[in-house]
Order: structure tokens, then sequence, then C-alpha cells
């Protein structure tokens, strides 16, 4: 039987580079490694309004859940997350004011007032990645940072964790303890993480 995005725990995230669009591979972490694939995302480059969407194969003939930005080309878009029906299965988007020196994201669910904070762990890497960007020649090189986003609830619980590991790649592990949020909102966030960190 197949593994319910929905409900795992943890999963890695590894991005495959092409021409036009960047991919992603979405697949449970096992403890002897990386296990099935739970869905494939793809992201147009240069897209008026940024999308996402996450199938359950390479071949892309199932789509499974999806983000969106509600409006285009805005640094302070808000992404609903969608499952395969177009229902709202949550949102977030970024604290541009707060990501200044240390890159900062709100995330939610959608059918609950509760919002998630998440931020790098580290400051000192925060400030070291945005300096390495600011190099023109750096910037086009892969980034030899390992970092560390956590998502806490009101009350500083930790729902949901991405750490970028060392890799030609981008290539993530996520953590979600005891599965107490959606994985296909936890996939989401992950992916953005990577696919919209410099807007």
């Amino acid at each position: 039987m197949a593994t319910d995005l929905r409900t795992v725990e943890r999963f890695a995230v590894n991005q495959r580079i092409t021409l036009m669009v960047n991919r992603y591979e979405i697949r449970e972490l096992l403890p002897s490694g990386e296990g099935a694939l739970l869905a494939f995302a793809q992201q147009k480059r240069l897209a008026f309004k940024e999308e996402v969407t996450f199938y359950t194969d390479e071949a892309r003939t199932q789509p499974v859940f999806s983000f969106k930005a509600r409006q285009r080309l805005d640094l302070g878009a808000t992404y609903d997350v969608l499952d395969a029906a177009g229902q709202p299965i949550g949102w977030f988007r970024k604290d541009f004011g707060k990501s200044i020196l240390r890159s900062s994201w709100h995330m939610g669910f959608a059918n609950s007032p509760v919002e998630l904070f998440g931020t790098e762990r580290n400051k000192n890497v925060a400030i070291a990645r945005r300096l390495w960007e600011f190099v023109p020649y750096l910037n086009d090189l892969p980034s030899p940072f390992v970092f560390h986003f956590d998502f806490t609830d009101p009350d500083g619980t930790i729902l949901l964790s991405s750490q970028r590991k060392r890799s030609l790649r981008d290539r993530y592990e996520v953590e979600v303890p005891g599965a107490r949020l959606d994985g296909r909102l936890a996939a989401a966030m992950a992916v953005a993480l990577d696919a919209l960190q410099h807007r």
C-alpha cells in the first residue's frame, strides 16, 4: 500500500534543474535511506503568477495538490495550498520585514485561526547567506550553507522543520513531528523554501 503523504513524519525534497522548469522529488525518509516517491512537483520559471503542482509520479499523470499565488508578481503574495479538487488545505506567505536579516514565513490552515511562524534557526548563517548572495559571481554558484527552518505554533511547539543538506543540487530533509501537520502543506512549504526563497 502506498504511503500517504498527509501522515508522513519524515521526507526528503530533492531538486532537479532543467532548462525551463524546476522539478522536485518528495520521497519518504526511512532509517535505511530514501524510500518511495510520495509526490513529484514542477515549477515553471518566469511565470507571471507563481504556481507549483504536485503529481503522483514523474509522468505527471495525476495532480494531487498545488500551491498558487493569489496575486501576480507580488513580493508579499500569499500562496494558497489546494487539493486536487481545488479545495483549500492551507496557506503561507513570506514576512519581508523580518526577512531582511533572517528569512521568515507565516503559515496557516484552511479552517483554523491558528498561525505558524517559521524562521531560520541560525541567525549567523542567515546573515552569511545574504552576504554570499550579494556577490555577483558567487550568487551563480550552489550555496555552501547548511541551514534549518523551524515552524512553531503559538505555544512554541515545532510542527515542521526543514534542513538543507550539503549536496551539488538542493536537497532538504523535512520533519513533521507526530504528523500533526498535513504532509501536503508541509511539502508545499518545503518546496517553497527553495523555489521562492529569493523572491
